[in-house]
């Protein structure tokens, strides 16, 4: 499903089942230049993920050293939806 933002962004939404709830899960889309993009593919391969994974990884990271510096942001957010554990050794 694809709704429009009161920014007039387009989000595309799917309904994950997640346990006994839904969570929507949202897609968005980044300009990003090859040579970064193919950088993203190597680090994210050595760590085992996509590089879907590997952003998500690098976005929990961002807020967690917000949150730590100024405090919680008051919106739950799930650490284990669509990332994989780092690799081992």
């Amino acid at each position: 499903m694809t709704i429009i933002a009161n920014d007039g962004c387009k989000i595309n939404i799917q309904y994950v089942y997640l346990g006994v709830y839904f969570m929507a899960i949202k897609s968005v889309s980044i300009r990003i230049d090859e040579e970064m993009l193919n950088k993203l593919h190597v680090v994210a391969g050595y760590e085992g993920r996509s590089a879907n994974s590997q952003i998500l990884v690098l976005i929990r990271e961002s807020i967690a050293k917000y949150e730590a510096k100024y405090g919680p942001i008051n919106e739950p957010i799930r650490p284990d939806v669509n990332v994989k554990p780092p690799r081992k050794g």
